[in-house]
C-alpha cells in the first residue's frame, strides 16, 4: 500500500486538485502600486495523469502585470508529488507514488499565493502498509514495539517485518544473501499478533509479502562511516529488487542514532566518544548513500532521538548507552517510522505506551515530527526545555527491571554506563536528578515475588524483576563482587532517604544484600532478600558529596551463606530528608 489509501484499487492515478487563490492583505503601501502583483490564480484544468505523468500548472496573476516579486514551489510531501519549477514560474508536478500533498506557489514575501491538494492512487493496492526491515537490535527498537499500535490509532493498516540478526553489519547482511543463508530471526506484526520465523533466508521474507518499502542500515558502530557502505548496500539492494513482487517497491535507509555521552561501546571511541561528531557522520553518511544509491529517502530515526536529547528529557533515550530504553526512545523511533512511511503527522496521536507520562509521549512526538520536516539537522524544540533545578518534594521510584510502569523510573539495563537522564517523581514531575550505574550487574533476574506489601506499593512488574550479582565463583561467565550506581544533580546543602526492596522467590538461604550508601556521610543497610514480600531497607539523612552526588554500592551481606552469594535490587526510594 502507498500512504494515505483506504481501499482504493485503480490503475490511473487520480489527481484531485483543490484550486484556491489567496489574496495577499496588507497594510504595506507597496502592494497598492500599481505594476505590483496583488494576488495569483492557478490553471489546473488537466486533473488526471498516467503513472509516472506530469502536470504542469501556470500561474496568472492579478493585475496581469509581469510579476515582480521572487516566487518558489513547495510540495508538503516530496515523496508522493515532485515539483519543479520553469523560468517562467509555471512548475511541472510529478506524481511519484500513492499518498497526498500540498503544492503550494508563495512570494518570498509571503504576501501573495495559492495552494492545492495533490491526491495520487497506486495501481493493485490493498489497503495496506507493508515495511519490512533488513536490520539487526536497532531496527528491533524501532519498529517492533509501537509502530502498529501508533498506525492502529489512526485507522492506518500495516504490517511489519524485521528480519533480525544481533550486531549484523551491511557486509553481513550481503553475505547472507549471497550464500541464501537461513541466518535471521524474521519477526512479523501483523493484525496486532507477532510471530517469529527462526532460520530465515533474506529471500523468503522478501518474497512473503508485497512490501511497499523495505529498509536497509548499517550497524551502529559503522553508521557514520561512509566507506562501509559503498560495496554491500548496492548489491544488496540489487538483490532484493530482483526478488521484490511489488513494482512500486520504495527502498529506504533507516538513519540509526548516536550513543549516549556516558556509552561504553567499544566504537564510541572512533568518535573521539563524542556524541554530536557521532551524529553529524551518521547524518552525512546515510545523506550520502542515499543520494550515491538512489535510495526513495531516510528515516530519520538517529535526528529525531537527537531532538529529543535537545529537551528536558536530556541524554535519557538510551538503556545501556547504545539500544534505546523501552519507553520513550523506543516510542520516539517509532513515531518518527510511522510519520515517514503514511504522511500523517504524528502530534497528537492518540497511542502512547502505559509507562509514558503525557508530556513524554508529546515531547516524543515532537521530536519525531521535526525530524521528518529536518531530517538532517537537530530541531531544538524550545517549548520543552529544562526548568531550573528546585528542591525535591516528592519520592522517586526506580524500577531496576525492564518494564515500563507508570509513576516509576525503569532502569532497562544492568550494564556499566545504563543510566536514567532526568528521574521523575511519583507526580511524574522532572527532577533534574540523574542515575548512572558504574559498576554492572550481573543480569536480570525475574523470579522475584510477585505479591508484596511494602511502603513502594509495587505492583508484580516491579517486585518481580531484580538486577543481580554474584560474590562467590563464576555465574553466567561472570562474577561480579559488587554493584554501583551514582546519582547526581542533588542539593548538596540538604539531605535525602534512600530505601530499597530486593526479592528472590522460591529460596530458603540467606542471599542477604548489602547497601553502602555514601555522599558527605554513610550508612549500611541490610535485606534478607530470600522470598521478602515485606523487608525493605533505608539510609536516611544522606548528604550529597561536594559535587552534589550519592553512590550506592550493593554487593552480599556478612549473613549471606548462598553457594554464589547471590545479591539482588529490585526497587529503590529516593525521598527529600526530614
Amino acid at each position: 500500500m502507498r500512504p494515505f489509501l483506504q481501499g482504493q484499487m485503480k490503475v490511473l492515478l487520480y489527481v484531485m486538485l483543490s484550486l484556491f487563490s489567496l489574496t495577499a492583505i496588507s497594510c504595506d503601501k507597496d502592494d497598492e502600486v500599481p505594476g505590483i502583483e496583488q494576488s495569483v490564480v492557478l490553471d489546473t484544468s488537466n486533473k488526471t495523469l498516467p503513472v509516472g505523468g506530469e502536470l504542469v500548472v501556470k500561474p496568472t496573476f492579478e493585475p496581469k502585470v509581469n510579476p515582480q516579486r521572487t516566487y518558489s514551489w513547495v510540495t508538503s510531501n516530496p515523496d508522493v508529488a515532485g515539483v519543479k519549477m520553469n523560468d517562467d514560474h509555471s512548475a511541472v508536478i510529478t506524481a511519484k507514488r500513492s499518498g497526498v500533498s500540498t503544492i503550494t506557489f508563495i512570494s518570498s514575501d509571503r504576501k501573495v499565493s495559492a495552494a492545492f491538494e495533490v491526491t495520487v492512487s497506486g495501481p493493485e493496492d490493498d489497503g495496506v502498509i507493508k515495511v519490512l526491515a533488513i536490520g539487526n537490535s536497532f531496527s528491533e527498537d524501532a519498529i517492533e514495539s509501537y509502530l502498529y499500535e501508533l498506525a492502529a490509532a489512526k485507522n492506518v493498516p500495516i504490517v511489519i517485518g524485521n528480519l533480525y540478526i544481533g550486531g549484523a553489519s551491511l557486509e553481513q547482511h550481503w553475505s547472507n544473501a549471497e550464500g541464501n543463508a537461513p541466518a535471521y530471526d524474521y519477526r512479523k506484526i501483523e493484525e496486532g499478533e507477532k510471530t517469529n520465523r527462526s532460520q530465515t533466508t533474506i529471500e523468503y521474507a522478501v518474497k512473503d509479502e508485497n512490501w511497499d518499502y523495505v529498509s536497509f542500515q548499517q550497524v551502529s558502530g559503522n553508521s557514520g562511516k561512509y566507506e562501509t557502505f559503498t560495496t554491500p548496500l548496492p548489491a544488496l539492494v540489487k538483490y532484493v529488487k530482483e526478488r521484490t513482487t511489488n513494482p512500486e517497491t520504495r527502498y529506504i535507509l533507516h538513519q540509526t542514532w548516536a550513543y549516549s555521552e556516558n556509552s561504553t561501546h567499544s566504537d564510541f571511541p572512533n568518535y573521539g566518544n563524542d556524541q554530536k561528531v557521532m551524529y553529524a557522520s551518521i547524518v552525512q553518511a546515510y545523506r550520502k548513500a542515499k543520494i550515491a544509491y538512489n535510495m526513495d529517502y531516510v528515516i530519520p530515526a538517529g535526528t529525531a532521538i537527537q531532538n529529543g536529547r535537545s529537551t528536558l528529557i536530556g541524554d535519557n533515550f538510551t538503556r545501556d548507552g547504545y539500544h534505546l530504553d523501552f519507553g520513550i526512545g523506543r516510542y520516539t523511533a517509532a513515531s518518527t517510522w510511522f510519520e515517514a512511511l503514511t504522511g500523517i503527522s504524528v502530534v497528537g496521536n492518540p497511542y502512547k505506551p502505559a509507562g509514558l507520562t503525557d508530556l513524554e509521549a508529546e515531547i516524543a512526538q515532537h521530536a519525531a515530527h521535526a525530524a521528518v520536516l529536518n531530517p538532517d539537522k537537530i530541531t531544538v524544540l524550545s517549548d520543552y526545555q529544562p526548568a531550573p533545578a528546585a528542591p525535591l518534594t516528592a519520592p522517586v521510584y526506580v524500577n531496576f527491571g525492564h518494564k515500563i510502569v507508570p509513576k516509576w523510573n525503569t532502569l532497562g539495563d544492568h550494564h556499566e554506563g545504563a543510566s536514567i537522564g532526568n528521574l521523575k517523581d511519583e507526580n511524574d514531575a522532572f527532577t533534574n536528578i540523574a542515575l548512572v550505574v558504574t559498576q554492572r550487574f550481573n543480569a536480570m533476574n525475574e523470579v522475584g515475588e510477585s505479591e508484596t506489601n511494602t511502603e513502594f506499593n509495587m505492583p508484580a512488574d516491579v517486585s518481580t524483576q531484580s538486577y543481580y550479582g554474584n560474590t562467590r565463583g563464576v555465574w553466567q561467565n561472570l562474577e561480579i563482587r559488587q554493584s554501583q550506581f551514582t546519582l547526581s544533580g542533588l542539593d548538596k546543602n540538604t539531605t535525602y532517604n534512600l530505601c530499597f526492596f530486593g526479592s528472590r522467590a522460591g529460596v530458603g538461604d540467606n542471599r542477604e544484600t548489602k547497601f553502602i550508601v555514601s555522599g558527605e556521610n554513610a550508612k549500611t543497610v541490610y535485606v534478607q532478600t530470600s522470598s521478602n514480600k515485606d523487608k525493605t531497607a533505608c539510609a536516611d539523612g544522606i548528604q550529597p558529596d561536594f559535587n552534589g552526588t550519592i553512590t550506592v554500592t550493593v554487593t552480599a551481606g556478612e549473613n549471606n551463606n548462598n553457594g554464589s552469594g547471590f545479591y539482588y535490587l529490585n526497587a529503590m526510594r529516593l525521598a527529600p530528608g526530614k
